[in-house]
């Protein structure tokens, strides 16, 4: 079972030993007209530098406990990106061979890192988002011997590891001071975890689940395209608990990436899209009058870095900073 590592240590063992004890930090300069009190835990500070390092972790264990995962065995798992990179960091640590199948529109950074870490990329067509990236997934199982699917979008060691890692940490960073708790929802393990575990101690916590406005399928809406990357993956996972969510909080595109840009510019903090997505959202909860005081927790997914390439975010810099930004 995996368990939180404590703060101080001397050698891990590998670098699967790394996961967890990221960061919090609270957000000074974009908060203002903003009457509660907003801090990131920044997911970037995880071995390869996402939330689903941590899950990467606990699903290869689970499943090798289980004796579904030995030596010669083979992982193939559809993925958005991240997920990938910390299978194939996990995977490479372990000897295992590694296929993931995910969508084209996926970023280059992206698969050059899992290029580089020796996973076997499959895209698949994006206008299929991540459906056909499932599918293909489950054919590349159904012929290959000794395939092992982790099901990222359905395997409870997903919400297991944020119930006993990330919700653990946020309750003892903040002496247990959480009132709001805001994630993006990829495949909702995240935020399913952490109110497990936090509700179960502090009743009135509420867990806020951020989805991209164009695609609003945990609302109960039509799926639709958008361009937050690692959210909004067009269906309800199994892994996702929506009795234990309080708010489903819809975010524009162009807000994820503008607030992306302003965590940079204005706080020193270089995170994703989906980053500025759940930022944005624990803004807007901040300036309710009802939340006044609060401490409002959004958690950070990973680093900008992997966006680089995408050129609607540098649309955006032009936009929000005609005047600082020089062209690129």
């Amino acid at each position: 079972m995996v368990k939180i590592p404590e703060l101080k240590r001397g050698i891990a063992n590998d670098s699967t030993e790394l996961i967890g004890n990221t960061p919090l930090v609270r957000l000074n300069k974009i908060t203002e007209g903003v009457n509660a009190d907003i801090v990131a835990k920044l997911e970037s500070f995880n071995p390869l530098g996402s939330v689903k390092d941590r899950i990467g972790v606990s699903m290869v264990e689970a499943a090798e406990e289980a004796g579904a995962l030995k030596e010669g065995s083979i992982i193939i798992e559809p993925t958005s990106g991240n997920t990938g990179i910390a299978l194939a960091f996990v995977a490479a640590a372990k000897g295992y061979r590694l296929i993931l199948t995910m969508p084209d529109t996926m970023s280059l950074e992206r698969r050059k890192l899992l290029a580089t870490l020796g996973a076997e990329i499959v895209l698949t067509p994006g206008a299929n988002g991540m459906p056909g990236a499932i599918a293909k997934a489950q054919e590349l199982l159904e012929s290959t011997p000794n395939a092992v699917q982790p099901q990222q979008f359905q395997n409870p060691a997903n919400p297991k590891i944020h119930r006993e890692t990330t919700a653990e940490e946020l309750w003892r960073d903040t002496d247990g001071e959480i009132d709001i708790f805001v994630s993006g929802v990829g495949t909702g393990g995240t935020v399913t975890g952490v109110a497990e575990a936090i509700k179960a101690k502090k009743p009135e916590f509420k867990a806020v689940a951020v989805e991209p406005k164009t695609s609003q399928v945990l609302a109960g809406k039509e799926k639709g395209p958008h361009k937050i990357q690692g959210i909004g993956a067009g269906f309800v996972p199994d892994v996702f608990k929506p009795d234990l969510i309080d708010e489903i909080f819809p975010v524009a595109d162009e807000d994820a990436g503008a607030t992306l840009l302003r965590l940079a510019r204005e706080e020193g903090i270089l995170a994703g899209i989906s980053s500025g997505a759940a930022t944005y959202a624990a803004l807007q909860l901040g300036k309710r009058p009802e939340n006044e005081g609060k401490l409002i927790v959004a958690i950070l997914p990973d680093t900008g870095e992997r966006y680089l390439s995408v050129d609607w975010v540098f649309e955006e810099i032009y936009k929000a900073y005609p005047d600082t930004i020089p062209q690129i």
